[in-house]
């Protein structure tokens, strides 16, 4: 049994618009947008605007639009930087890594011989990450 969700976490602030983010896409049911805390280059974040605090307690409809925008982010970065391929993760209650508590999925370009960074905590600068943002956004359109 999972804990309960937490209505005031952080994804939740950026979704009501409480918080900024660079936005990369969004839908009826989905938000992708950067990471402030890339592992790599153009690491971004997809999440649900529907609560749940990770794959154990949401919906299977919830779960499968995520994915589809998950789908549609990665063949976005692949294209936005040319990467050689992309790694997806998703992390569940502590122990599993996750530290925020409400659904998400990492998307992360992967390029050969390049590891990825530690995750330190240290946010990249906001100029950096709208330019990456901005790299995407364009892919995506012109998908």
């Amino acid at each position: 049994m999972t804990a309960s969700y937490d209505p005031d976490n952080i994804f939740v602030k950026i979704l009501n618009g409480d918080l900024p983010a660079h936005k990369l896409y969004e839908d009826e049911h989905t938000f992708a947008f950067m990471d402030i805390m890339p592992r790599g280059d153009g690491h971004c974040l997809v999440i649900p605007k529907a609560q749940a605090r990770n794959i154990l307690d949401v919906d299977a409809q919830t779960l499968s639009r995520l994915m589809v925008t998950v789908q549609r982010i990665a063949r976005g970065v692949m294209k936005a930087f040319d990467a050689d391929g992309v790694t997806v993760q998703q992390f569940n209650e502590p122990a599993g890594g996750q530290v925020v508590f409400h659904l998400h999925v990492h998307v992360i370009p992967r390029f050969d011989g390049v590891q990825l960074r530690p995750h330190t905590g240290d946010m990249e600068k906001p100029e950096v990450l709208a330019a990456k943002a901005e790299k995407i956004r364009a892919a995506l359109e012109s998908a």
